[in-house]
């Protein structure tokens, strides 16, 4: 099944202009494909440290490359990473050079690397082939903390990647070449974010990624920064906080008082607050979680804030293209997987529709301990791509996801509830079968190559 679209087509579909056009197209816009799951480092964040993972190592196959080819003229981008260290995989220059050959000439093929193995001649192998943008994880720029970040890594390995790449650029004339870095932001480097960009671009990065760390336990949530409520919820109840203050009124009592039979007049008054902010939450359809709301911790979130402001003076200071996660979590969704039409592969030929449901993992990012499964619609080994993409489940399931009749879990007092902890997930409380509520990458936190 061949399919052909000018650039001006694909442009609109890319962006989607159309009511669910890039999502219900005939043709995928984007592709995630899994080169390979093995990686050289062991990092702290990664999926697969998580004792919840399954993920087997495999590379991406040339055979499995074959079945995506059918669908590389209608593709805006090419994302050739997934778990593992892309550069692990030997075939990758040569998908590179096939899908730039397929590929329109207004697509971009990128990857995202720990940039370890990037040599100089590896970078002058995969310039030369095609490549159009890289992205290196860096996470700091202090040596010490960049190795507990990152085991088995160096930061002097990402500065002489970035030297590598600006060499091949210039010696392949590839000057179009873009280079870019993410920082996954947690609690014990987020105060490196400005020098970390800084630092990035001096060496000629020219766009930076920053990300909230997906915490897969309750230990490993300690180090979550984004605050667990919607960015609506946290207006509302910031607006009521201060106003209670400035009457003298300490909203924090509110569960130390709310059941007692008989209260003082400062009592009634932290009670008569909480109920008021409640009524008009409810007027504006906003959904109050208030035990996280009164465990917030507002010196904390107002420190994030104040680092991403610095950060985002450093990228005007410097060009750098920054693309920063929320701090709370968007109450009007976006699904920007689904809306800009991706397809993610795993390495074994499985195909899945986003990075929430691509890999089986326990995650902690809601405040409860959650088994996520992956959402396959088929396997290359079985049938080619576009066949995959067109089939009617899959079809279905992306105009489910567009129309956003699924709850957001994390906003939800009644959560984790039987529905999501469901050994198989069948339909959620909204009655819909799309497993996408407890998903944050829709709520503006988690963030990627794409």
């Amino acid at each position: 099944m061949k399919i052909n679209v000018n650039q001006a087509d694909l442009i609109e579909t890319v962006h989607g202009t159309e009511a669910g056009g890039a999502a219900l197209a005939d043709h995928p816009a984007k592709l995630f494909v899994e080169t390979t799951t093995r990686c050289n480092l062991n990092c702290l964040m990664c999926v697969k440290q998580n004792r919840g993972s399954e993920v087997c190592e495999g590379d991406f196959s040339p055979e499995l490359f074959s079945r995506l080819e059918p669908a590389l003229p209608g593709l805006g981008a090419l994302i050739l990473n997934g778990i593992g260290e892309p550069l692990m995989n030997p075939y990758l220059e040569s998908y590179i050079q096939r899908a730039r050959k397929l590929m329109p000439a207004a697509g971009w093929i990128g990857f995202q690397s720990n940039g370890v193995l990037m040599t100089n001649l590896r970078a002058i192998s995969l310039v030369d082939s095609g490549l159009d943008r890289v992205c290196l994880s860096i996470d700091a720029i202090e040596p010490e903390q960049f190795k507990k970040l990152r085991e088995g890594g160096e930061v002097e390995s990402v500065d002489r990647a970035l030297s590598s790449l600006q060499s091949a650029m210039k010696q392949c004339g590839r000057p179009d070449v873009k280079l870019g870095v993410e920082f996954v932001a947690m609690r014990n480097n987020i105060a490196e974010l400005p020098a970390t960009l800084e630092w990035a671009a001096r060496r000629g990065a020219r766009f930076a990624i920053v990300t909230h760390v997906l915490p897969y336990d309750r230990q490993h949530a300690g180090e979550a920064i984004f605050c667990n409520v919607s960015d609506q919820a946290l207006a509302l109840y910031s607006a009521w906080r201060a106003k209670a203050a400035g009457a003298g009124v300490d909203i924090n009592r509110y569960p130390e008082v709310r059941w007692k039979y008989s209260r003082t007049a400062d009592e009634q008054a932290v009670v008569d607050t909480i109920e008021a902010m409640k009524s008009e939450a409810e007027r504006q359809g906003i959904m109050l979680d208030m035990k996280k709301l009164l465990a917030l911790e507002h010196e904390h979130l107002e420190e994030t804030a104040a680092i991403f402001s610095a950060a985002k003076e450093i990228a005007e200071k410097t060009g750098l293209d920054l693309r920063l996660p929320e701090i709370a979590l968007r109450e009007q969704r976006k699904c920007s997987f689904v809306e800009e039409g991706s397809a993610f592969v795993s390495w074994n030929g499985d195909v899945s529709p986003c990075y929430f449901l691509w890999h089986r993992y326990d995650c902690y990012a809601s405040g409860w301990n959650q088994i996520v499964k992956p959402r396959v619609f088929g396997n290359l080994q079985r049938q080619d791509l576009l066949e995959i993409w067109n089939s009617p489940q899959f079809r279905s399931f992306r105009g489910d996801v567009l129309a956003y009749d699924y709850p957001s879990c994390a906003s939800c007092g009644l959560a984790p509830c039987d529905y999501v902890q469901a050994e198989e997930f069948e339909q959620d409380c909204h009655i819909r079968s799309v497993p996408c509520g407890a998903c944050l990458w829709c709520a503006g936190v988690f963030q990627c190559m794409r």
